[in-house]
C-alpha cells in the first residue's frame, strides 16, 4: 500500500548536475533509478534488475562458429 509521507530534502550541485539528498527513510534498495517530469513534479522510480533469462533474450546470436576441441587423454589414477 503506498504511503504519502512528506519530507524536505536538500538539493546540491554535483559537478554540472543537480542532485538531491534522499532521507534515509526513503532509501531505495537499488543502484539505478528512472526519473520523469510531470508538470513541476519529478518522479523517481527504482530500476529493477532484469532476470538473466531476459538479458539472454536481448543478445544477438553469435555469428562465428567455434572449433571443436578434442578431449584430453585421461591421466592414470592409482587406486591402491
Amino acid at each position: 500500500m503506498p504511503t504519502h509521507d512528506t519530507r524536505h530534502a536538500r538539493l546540491f550541485r554535483n559537478g554540472r548536475s543537480q542532485a538531491v539528498r534522499i532521507p534515509r527513510e526513503f532509501e531505495l534498495p537499488v543502484s539505478e533509478v528512472t526519473i520523469q517530469r510531470e508538470g513541476r513534479r519529478l518522479i523517481i522510480e527504482p530500476v529493477e534488475a532484469a532476470p538473466l533469462r531476459e538479458l539472454f533474450a536481448q543478445w544477438a546470436p553469435l555469428d562465428e562458429t567455434f572449433p571443436d576441441i578434442e578431449d584430453l587423454p585421461a591421466e592414470p589414477v592409482d587406486i591402491e
